[in-house]
């Protein structure tokens, strides 16, 4: 059964950030977002090609690193959100889609 990559980038994103905000531990926040990465990652390189692969853990990682300058910009749960949106869009077009 595929899992749904959109779900998983998007949840460990917003879950993540939640986490490490409320907990005030922020490791712990980047353990769920490493965690998610790894689960759709391995989705990703099990159902799509490696360049999509790579494609979709570079905008993974680039969506959390965007979401910190983008934050100052709009505030953070607008950031988090855009961010895990548009990595939950990508997701679910170049992968979940298809399987």
């Amino acid at each position: 059964m595929a899992l749904s990559t959109a779900a998983i980038t998007a949840g460990s994103l917003i879950g993540g950030w939640q986490l490490a905000r409320s907990t005030g531990i922020r490791p712990l926040g980047g353990a769920v977002l490493a965690a998610g990465g790894i689960l759709a990652g391995r989705e990703w390189a099990r159902t799509t090609s490696p360049a999509v692969t790579t494609a979709l853990v570079a905008t993974y990682i680039g969506a959390f690193g965007l979401s910190h300058p983008l934050a100052k910009k709009i505030g953070s749960w607008p950031s988090v959100l855009a961010v895990s949106a548009l990595t939950a869009a990508a997701s679910y077009a170049l992968s979940d889609r298809r399987a």
